[in-house]
């Protein structure tokens, strides 16, 4: 394929899909991430796209954000991976909340499996996901319904999550950087996201490498309040990524990385999950915590379902593993 076809097909890709990964590109048109990489520099040149990290955009800045038909096909294999991942941290008769997302989505279809679980919502699409689980609650905010997400947002939203207090919320975003943590394109969708956060007691991020070192229009949770990662492993080439992980791994984050072809462990829910052990460059470090101990470092560590749940405030180290 000549490089006009190539990037023809490439910008026909991204107007159709809004979002797409370099990965998934190279894939399409069967020729190398690096390759593609050139691609979408040219086309992005020329005004026709914009770079996102690991992936390519529709032109918009901070604050286009693209609809859930897009979102749904991007880095679909990774998704799944996180989801299996994040659905093995919750455990039997959990009360936890569930932001609005594809990736979230896929969590509750796994949630469904929970015995004695209750799962705070204010998106349509995980409640509709737990609607015939008999096992599981579903809890549902008020709000005025957004459609490009299917979420509730609003004042409504808000006050029907005041006074509440579950152990987890899982949420997810448009972007993600250790500068700024989570950030939204829509301003209605970060204050509800705000106010889950405000409920949970410990916050998971559910963020593919798509996302790392994207910064939106809207901060929902700055990197402080961001108990733990579930990501996916970035490409060999995507170095940006793996210095982001670093760089929120310093500041405190616990980083896990699921990949669809990695060993499995069971979970505390009963499900198999998924594991990737990703290297990152540099030397270990030790820093001071916010707590004033040791901060986090990058280490082997033993598989989540055999570590005891943080108590106190939250656990410091990394959760970085390599093989």
């Amino acid at each position: 394929m000549f490089a006009a076809e190539r990037r023809q097909l490439i910008l026909e890709m991204v107007r159709a899909n809004g979002a797409v990964s370099l990965r998934e590109l190279a894939r399409v048109v069967q020729t190398s991430e690096v390759t593609v990489r050139r691609d979408v520099r040219a086309l992005e040149a020329e005004g026709l796209l914009d770079r996102r990290h690991g992936g390519a955009v529709l032109p918009g800045g901070f604050t286009r954000e693209s609809g859930f038909p897009q979102k749904s096909h991007l880095a679909t294999a990774e998704k799944t991976a996180i989801a299996d991942l994040a659905a093995s941290l919750v455990g039997e008769g959990e009360a936890i909340v569930v932001g609005a997302g594809t990736t979230t989505q896929e969590l509750a279809r796994r949630l469904a499996r929970v015995p004695g679980l209750t799962v705070v919502t204010n998106s349509l699409l995980v409640a509709q996901a737990l609607a015939h689980a008999n096992r599981v609650e579903v809890v549902m905010t008020g709000g005025t319904l957004r459609g490009s997400n299917y979420a509730l947002v609003g004042s409504g939203a808000e006050q029907s999550l005041q006074g509440l207090r579950v152990s987890r919320a899982f949420l997810s975003g448009s972007g993600l950087t250790a500068e700024r943590g989570l950030s939204t394109s829509n301003m209605l969708s970060s204050s509800v996201d705000r106010a889950l956060v405000q409920a949970a007691a410990e916050v998971v991020v559910l963020a593919d490498h798509t996302k790392l070192g994207s910064d939106t229009m809207f901060q929902t949770v700055p990197t402080e309040l961001i108990t733990r990662l579930v990501t996916d492993e970035p490409p060999v080439h995507d170095e940006r990524a793996a210095v982001e992980l670093q760089a929120l791994a310093d500041q405190g984050v616990e980083v896990t990385v699921a990949g669809p072809d990695a060993d499995t462990a069971d979970g505390p829910s009963g499900d198999r999950r998924p594991r990737r052990d990703m290297p990152l460059p540099g030397q270990r470090r030790t820093t001071t915590g916010r707590n004033g101990g040791l901060g986090p470092q990058l280490r082997s560590a033993a598989p989540l379902s055999d570590q005891p749940p943080p108590t106190g405030e939250r656990a410091r180290v990394a959760d970085l593993r390599r093989r």
